[in-house]
Formats: C-alpha cells, structure tokens, sequence
C-alpha cells in the first residue's frame, strides 16, 4: 500500500527494537534490512488538516495522549521535563562553591572601595561589626542579581506536555519547508544510542558540537534527540534570539541564553562557568556551536574558544570528571536563510530578531520546498582522554602540571589544548559531511569556463565531481536506487530559477549561474574536499598564466613549495587543512594529481620531484580538471588580493598633520575595502563578485594582523571601535612631488605575491593595472578614511592615549615571541 493511502501510518518512522538492538524502521519500509550505514529519513510530512482532518485529528491526539514514543518517558539520559526541575537546577548554579567564593571576592573589592573613601573607618569602635553587616548586605545583593541572571539564562525543561507539542508544532513546520524530512545514517545513530546508554551509566554528558548554517540546525537537533528516545541537550543561544514569546518558548525547549559579550563582567563569567559545571556534573547532556555564530559561506569558519574554554575548564579543574565529545554536521539541500545572507556579506547591516519578521518569515517559509536536513554524527569520543593524550605531548610530566592554577605556562598549554581540540573537532564535522546534490550542481556551474553549460555536459561533470568525492573519502547523500539524472533534476528544482536558469529552445537544454553570489554559498560546502590541489594548482598558475609551450609551463618544486607554502599561511584562518603537514600533504597531493593525469612529474634518480607541468592528457582535454580546482580558490585568492590593496589606503597623506599617529576606524577600513571591491569590479579590474564578501575580507584583516602586518587596538570603553594603523615597516612610500602611492616596497611585493595567482583577466594585466588606476583609486577611498578620522567629532578616537599605546608596545613584543616560538610558516 502507498504511504499516503495508508492509514494507519505515523508521521515519522516508528524505532523497532529487537532485544538490546534498536533500528530505525519506517512503516512504509518492505524489504530485507541492510546494516551498511544507509542514511534514512527520520520523518516523513505529516497530516495537513484542510487536505486529511480526521488523520490529522488523529496525529494531535496522539501526541497529547503521549502514545508510544511521543510520550518521551523512557529516555536516555538524566530526568528531565518535570515540575521544579528550573527551580532545582537554579539552586544548584547558584550555590555552587565556584559562584559563592566570587561573590565572596566582589565583596571584598567593595569594601576596600568603600574604606578608601571613607565610608568604613578602620577607627570606629564598632568597625568590625559594622563591616560584617555591611559585607552580608553587599553579598545579599550580588547573590540576588546572581539569581536573576541565572533565572533568565538557564534552560528550563518544565513540562513533559509541552515538548510534546513543541514536538509536533516544529515537525509540522520543518517538513512543510524541508519536505523531504531529516536523514541520519542509521549505523550512526545506533551508535549514538549504545553511547547515551553508557553515559547514563556513568553519568556523563554528551556534548554535541554541530556545524552551523542555519538557525534550523538546533531544531533539528532537538526532533532527532527526542525521536531517539535521547535527553534533550541544553543548547548555548545568543541572547538576540530571546525576543517575546519566542524566547520563552526556546528557552522551554532547551535554550540557555548567554549575552553576545561578556565583557569584563566577572560575576557573569563565573555564572556561565558554574552553570556549565552543574550541567556536566550531572550528566546532562550539552549542545554549543564550534564556529560561534551561523556561517554565511557555506563551508566551517574556524573555531571559537568562548564556550569551550569553559568546558575544558571545567575538566582541567577537576570539577567534572568526564564528558563525551561528539561532533555533528548538518547539511542542507538549501538553506533558508542564504538570502539574507547575501545581502549582510555585501555589507547591509544584519536587522536585529523581532517577533514580527520571525511571524512573516514563518508564513512564507511554509510553501517553500527546500529539499531535505542531513544530520551525521561523527563517532564520540572522550573529552578526558583527549585531554590527557594532548598533555602527554605537549609536557614532559603531565602528573605533576596544576592546570587549575592559572600561570603563564598553563594559559599556554590551555590554549593549545583548545585550539587542538577545536580544530579536530572541524575536521571531525568535515570527516562525516555528506555532500548535498545542491552542493555538487553548484560547484559545477562555478567550476567552468563560459556563459552556461549543457545537460549532457552538467551530468559527465557531476559524475566525475562524485568520483572526486569518494577518492578524497568524501560521501554523496544517496537517494536509494533514484537515478543520477532524476537527482539532478531534483536538486535544479530545490535552487530555483534564481539561482540557475535554463534556456530552451536550444540543441539542448543549457543551464547557467543567475545569483552566483549566492550560489557560492553551496559550491563552498565541497571545497573543504579539494583545499590541497587548489593550492597546487594555483601556486602552478604562476607558470600557466605566463603562457607558451609545455616546457615554459613548467614549475620547479622547490618555486611551488614556496608558493604553496605562501597561499597556505594566507589562508590558515579562512580552511581547515589536512594535519599531515605541508612536506606530507603536497607530496601526496602532487602524486594523486599525478596519477589522475592532471599533473606530470619529473623525478631525479632518487625519485625526488624535480619539476611539475601539466599532463598532455590534460591538455588534451582542454585543462578543464586544473581549471576545476583553480576556479574553487581563485575568489578567496581575489578576496585576500583585495583586502591586501586596500591596506594600501591606509598609507597618510602627505599633507596630513600627525599621518602616523592616526588610527582609522576597523570596520570603516573593512567598508571601504568592500566599496574598493564593488568598484574594481564594476570597472573590470576584479575577476569575481564574490571577493567583495565581507566574511572573507574580514578573515583577510584578521590574517594581517596575527602576521603584523597592521596593529589593531581595542578600547577599555566599549564606545570606541576597535582601531588600526599599518606597521611602519609596511607602510608604502609616497611621492614627495606629487603625493601619489608607490607601487613598490614591503607590502606592495605582498601584494604582487598574491596577484601571482590570480586568475588572469582578459581585459588586464595585473602588474601594469594596479600601480595605475587601482592605486589611484585606492588613494581615493584613503584619503576619505583620514578625513573621517581627523574630524571634529572623530579626532579624538583616532590617536591613542598612553594607556593604549603602553598595551599596544607590550602586545606587540608578546605576539613576535609567539610567532618565533611557534616555528610556523609566516607571511
């Protein structure tokens, strides 16, 4: 019988379990069970009420009746979603001894303010009492502003009915717009289960780290946990999202809201901590975002250490014994928000949540079809033998190391320890992604030369993008046995005539890229894959570009080690690379090329690579596997390009009074560095759109300063912006006559470096092209940058007190100390 003519069916497949062994099942499934990690879908699209009142009748009831596993009784995991169980976990947080001994200490800093100015005297006879008094008042106040922040930040998991009907409220939403349902792989969440299990036991967390593209990762998170039979994991929120009547409900379902900064306030800090500590104590389970906030690019964004500082704390101290690590991706046929992502990278302010745009924003989503939610779970493993193994290697007496006593060499080793574990964490999202159909068209029409592409040609390219896949141990989301042809179709159909048009009425079918900004966004997700060859491909390109024949193509390896090693470190906070290392990771990479016959390699008799050029069978096929692995890095190379020539607006003008000592606004050089871009493209100087993208030119900038190449100072007063200046041994020289920018010195052979690898255009030639009119147009938008900042109203943010200027010269000699004991390549 078909699933809709059955009446009997749930609104999601029901878990059969067969003594200790439980599978995934959908009632709708017929033939013999494979156990080969099929991904299944997790739940199918409910009862609409106008089209089938009485089955919809009936799936309401069945919810508010709790029958089988809607009930959400038997779960895996601690209690949750009973009365008292907000007030309970409030009791503990504020109470823990963490939280009191800093009350303790805010007391004690009041009172010795309050003795410096005299309202304690050390000679009133009743001094001791009255100081006793006045520390119980101080701490009764702070323990009270404790409460209620604790009260507005915890999760609170009240009411077994009303997850019941978060349940089905959300699952009704999520399959209208994603009608294709959530899939996970059944092997995993098998395992995943065997884990809750003995997490239970032991009474330790899970904590779930997930990918972030969207808001709709969390929900899903949630559906497959309660689906499962998991406890819920109180999952961290930015406060932003706490808007009336939503906030509560999130909050009910399992948000914990913290503020966006933290600032200097202490009490806080402790606050999120002891809560952290309670939650991991007790073994409930935990969910946070690895990469902060929701990446509008598509592919991982590099760490953030905020909320795993404190979980890592938490274990170094002693506090908490154990917790288990899992790391999750989510993928997405389409992602809703990619729109509005748009428009924030071309530098429209983001509005801030409201309850009327997420009111509109809901209708509209509910006739969207957006294809399906991938959710894969990486296998979890243990945070405290990571932590050991990590110590073992980093000190030579691991047993003997106090890492709850803060010194400058256990921050260190803390830092280390978090920057290690979040980047095997990314790496362990990006180990079980599954790339999407989207994902493959995407990178396809972005991947080729010309105006569109045929459909024979679009399926031969996807075909062999999916052999790519797999050689690199990458995975494809299967559709059963659906043809590739019909996939195909279905995924054009989720992306949408705005974002890939066809025209009819030719030889054939051709498709091509209408919004390739945002068609970014999915070619991104598979770039993760390629990173190794699009680095050698185009620290190659500075060979191919100069033209002529095969002989004249070719690069010795040593000048493409340099390059490769020059793109590597550009690039170290925009891709998470292979952990090989760069000697490991380009010899296998130049030798997988080799045996694809995209790349020929010349060896010595020792079998050392001498040379690299292009294969003929290459050639003869046009270069387009090469051109394939170029067009994936050149915007990004673009991108840094632009940021790189920007900084050369931040060079004084002649006439400007103090030029040196002038400090320019952070986000008003990265607008200007946007507007530079918009311009160069409309003029034809800039290859891509893309490299106008605010994310990647902010990457840039953060790239520029970790290297020094500019010097950035934040203000103790959370009015004033962060600033910049260049460092004086990269600041270009000038004209003395005319004033005009010079194409030459430190930054400008930086510049040239990156331009190396810059796609070629048809109506340029780099070199000539920018010390021209790209650097009068530079000087331009620089000379408006220093205008701004030496005016009335702005002069005084522009130079640094001496109180900055001391925290700046220290930071400085702090940051060139790291750098040289890091060892690591520089730019």
């Amino acid at each position: 019988m078909a699933q809709g003519d059955d009446p009997t069916r749930d609104s999601a497949p029901d878990l059969q379990i067969l003594g200790d062994q439980i599978t995934l099942q959908p009632r709708s499934y017929v033939e013999a069970r494979r156990h080969d990690g099929q991904e299944e879908p997790l739940m199918h699209n409910m009862a609409r009420f106008r089209s089938e009142p009485l089955q919809f009748l009936r799936e309401v009831s069945l919810y508010v009746s709790g029958t089988g596993w809607r009930a959400y009784d038997n779960v895996i995991g601690q209690p949750i979603f009973y009365s008292g169980f907000s007030e309970q976990m409030k009791n503990a947080v504020v109470s823990a001894p963490l939280l009191q001994t800093r009350i303790s200490q805010l007391a004690d800093r009041r009172l010795e303010v309050e003795e410096k100015e005299g309202w304690l005297r050390k000679d009133d006879k009743d001094y001791v009492t009255k100081k006793a008094q006045r520390r119980a008042v101080i701490e009764s106040g702070i323990q009270e502003v404790a409460e209620k922040m604790t009260n507005d930040m915890i999760c609170k998991f009240e009411s077994k009915t009303f997850i019941r009907g978060a349940y089905y409220l959300v699952t009704q939403l999520l399959t209208r717009a994603y009608h294709q349902g959530i899939h996970v792989s059944s092997e995993e969440v098998l395992r995943l289960r065997k884990v809750a299990e003995v997490a239970e036991k032991k009474k330790q967390s899970i904590i779930f780290l997930p990918s972030h593209r969207s808001h709709v990762d969390y929900v899903s998170m949630q559906l497959i946990c309660y689906r499962l039979g998991l406890a819920l994991p109180v999952v961290v929120a930015g406060d932003n999202l706490n808007f009336p009547v939503v906030g509560s409900f999130l909050q009910h379902a399992g948000a914990m809201w913290i503020r966006r900064s933290f600032g200097n306030d202490t009490l806080y800090t402790t606050l999120v901590q002891a809560y952290i500590d309670t939650l991991l104590q007790g073994g409930y389970n935990f969910e946070c975002f690895i990469e902060g906030g929701r990446s509008r690019t598509g592919k991982l964004l590099s760490p953030k250490f905020g909320i795993l500082s404190f979980i890592l704390d938490s274990l170094l101290s002693g506090r908490v014994e154990d917790a288990v690590i899992c790391p999750v991706s989510c993928q997405y046929d389409k992602v809703i928000e990619t729109e509005g992502y748009v428009t924030e990278l071309l530098g429209v302010p983001k509005k801030k949540e409201n309850l009327a745009d997420f009111l509109s924003g809901g209708s509209s989503v509910l006739s969207l079809r957006l294809g399906r939610v991938d959710v894969r779970f990486h296998e979890p493993w243990s945070l405290r033998k990571y932590i050991d193994e990590q110590l073992t290697k980093l000190t030579p007496s691991p047993s003997t190391l106090r890492l709850d006593v803060k010194t400058p060499e256990t921050a260190a080793i803390k830092q280390k320890l978090l920057r290690t574990m979040g980047y095997k964490v990314l790496s362990d999202i990006n180990n079980v992604s599954v790339v999407m159909p989207t994902a493959l068209i995407g990178t396809v029409l972005l991947t080729l030369r010309g105006r569109g592409v045929g459909k024979s040609e679009l399926m031969r390219r996807i075909e062999w993008l999916i052999a790519r896949v797999g050689a690199k141990g990458g995975r494809v989301a299967h559709f059963g046995n659906a043809p590739l042809s019909d996939v195909v179709e279905r995924g054009l159909d989720v992306l949408g005539k705005d974002l890939v048009g066809v025209v009819q009425g030719l030889a054939e079918p051709t498709y091509y890229a209408v919004d390739r900004f945002q068609l970014s966004f999915y070619r991104n997700m598979t770039i993760h894959l390629f990173i190794s060859e699009a680095l050698v491909s185009a620290s190659m390109y500075t060979r191919v570009k100069l033209g002529g024949g095969p002989a004249h193509q070719e690069i010795s390896y040593l000048a493409l080690r340099e390059q490769v090693l020059f793109l590597s470190s550009l690039f170290r906070g925009e891709f998470i690379f292979p952990g090989e290392g760069l000697a490991v990771n380009l010899e296998k990479t130049l030798v997988g090329l080799e045996d694809d016959r995209v790349l020929d390699l010349k060896r010595d008799e020792h079998g050392n690579i001498l040379s690299i050029g292009l294969a003929d069978e290459e050639r003869a096929a046009g270069r387009e596997n090469y051109d394939f692995y170029c067009f994936l890095i050149w915007p990004f190379i673009e991108s840094s390009w632009l940021a790189a020539v920007s900084l050369m607006a931040l060079t004084p003008p002649l006439d400007q009074k103090d030029g040196g000592s002038i400090w320019i606004d952070v986000a008003k050089a990265q607008n200007t560095a946007q507007l530079l871009g918009k311009t160069l493209y409309h003029q034809g100087d800039l290859s891509y759109f893309e490299a106008v993208n605010k994310e990647t030119l902010k990457n840039s900038y953060q790239r520029f300063e970790e290297e020094g190449i500019v010097y950035v100072v934040k203000s103790r007063d959370p009015k004033v912006p962060p600033r910049l200046r260049l460092a004086s041994e990269w600041m270009p020289s000038r004209d003395p006559t005319s004033g005009a920018l010079q194409p030459s010195g430190k930054l400008w052979n930086f510049i040239e470096r990156i331009a190396s690898s810059r796609r070629e255009g048809k109506n340029r030639r780099d070199g000539a092209t920018v010390s021209t009119r790209v650097l009068r147009l530079v000087d331009t938008v620089g000379a408006k940058l220093f205008e701004d900042a030496t005016s009335p109203e702005s002069k005084a943010e522009a130079m640094l007190n001496n109180e900055e200027a001391a925290k700046l010269k220290r930071a400085v000699k702090a940051e060139r100390r790291r750098r040289r004991l890091e060892g690591r390549a520089h730019l």
